[in-house]
C-alpha cells in the first residue's frame, strides 16, 4: 500500500500485512495478548507523534491561506505520514470504511469483528488500550444484516449472547439492531438460556431484546426500555 492510500480500499493481504498482528489481541493466551497489545501500544505511539508533527506544520502554514497551506510540500508529507501509520493501529485501520460497498465482501469483515469481539471478550483491555465507542458503533450498525455467511453469523450471534450476558456498556445498545438482523432459531435459542439464567444482568438484557424481536415494529428507544423494565422487566 502506498502511504496515501485508503485502507478501505485494499485488497485482504495488504490487510493482513498491516494488521495481521491484532488476532493476538483476542487470543486465549495471556502472553500473545500482552504482546499484541505492546505492538499496538507501540503503533499507537508513533501515529501520535505523527499527529503532532502535522498540527504543528498545520498551525506554521496558516498564514499560506488555505489553499496554498495544504498543497505546502512539508505539511502534505506530514499528513502522509500519519495517515499511513494510523492505518496500522486500531481503531484507526478500520475508520476508512468504503461508503455503499457490500459489507460482506469487504477485506476488512475480518478485523471488524475481531475489533467487536475484542471489546466484546476483553473490554478492560480494549477500554485501556483503544477506546472509540463511535467506531463500535459504526461497525455493528455496518455488520448489522442478514446476509453473512454461516460463520460470520455464528460469531455475530455470539457476540449477541455475551453482550447480553454482562452488565450494559455505552453502545451495548446498538446490537438489538444486529439481533433483529440475524433473528433466527439459534439466537432466540441463546437469549432464551441467558434469560433463564441466574445472572440478573442476563435475565433482563435477553428477556428485553427477545421482546423486542417478537415485535419488529417498536423501536430501540431509552423509553421503550425504560416503559419495558417498569413492566416485564420487573416481573
Amino acid at each position: 500500500m502506498t502511504k496515501d492510500a485508503a485502507p478501505g480500499d485494499d485488497d485482504a493481504r495488504a490487510w493482513d500485512a498491516r494488521l495481521g498482528w491484532a488476532f493476538g489481541l483476542i487470543a486465549d493466551d495471556p502472553a500473545t495478548r500482552a504482546a499484541a497489545l505492546h505492538h499496538l501500544d507501540r503503533a499507537s505511539e508513533r501515529a501520535d507523534q505523527a499527529l503532532e508533527r502535522s498540527n504543528e506544520l498545520w498551525y506554521l502554514t496558516l498564514p499560506l491561506g488555505p489553499e496554498e497551506q495544504f498543497r505546502e510540500s512539508a505539511f502534505k508529507k506530514a499528513r502522509e505520514e500519519y495517515a499511513h501509520l494510523v492505518h496500522h493501529t486500531l481503531p484507526g485501520g478500520l475508520w476508512a470504511q468504503p461508503v455503499g460497498a457490500d459489507v460482506t465482501a469487504w477485506p476488512g469483515l475480518p478485523y471488524a469483528l475481531l475489533f467487536l469481539e475484542w471489546e466484546a471478550r476483553y473490554p478492560r483491555e480494549w477500554t485501556e488500550h483503544a477506546k472509540c465507542w463511535s467506531t463500535k458503533q459504526s461497525l455493528i450498525r455496518r455488520l448489522a444484516v442478514p446476509v453473512h455467511d454461516d460463520a460470520v453469523r455464528a460469531k455475530l450471534t455470539h457476540l449477541v449472547e455475551i453482550v447480553v450476558r454482562r452488565a450494559h456498556r455505552c453502545k451495548d445498545r446498538e446490537y438489538v439492531r444486529m439481533a433483529r438482523a440475524l433473528d433466527g432459531e439459534d439466537l432466540r435459542r441463546r437469549l432464551g438460556g441467558a434469560a433463564r439464567s441466574d445472572n440478573p444482568w442476563a435475565r433482563v438484557h435477553a428477556g428485553y431484546v427477545l421482546w423486542l424481536l417478537d415485535r419488529p415494529n417498536v423501536p430501540n428507544t431509552r423509553h421503550v426500555w425504560r416503559t419495558w423494565l417498569a413492566s416485564e422487566g420487573a416481573a
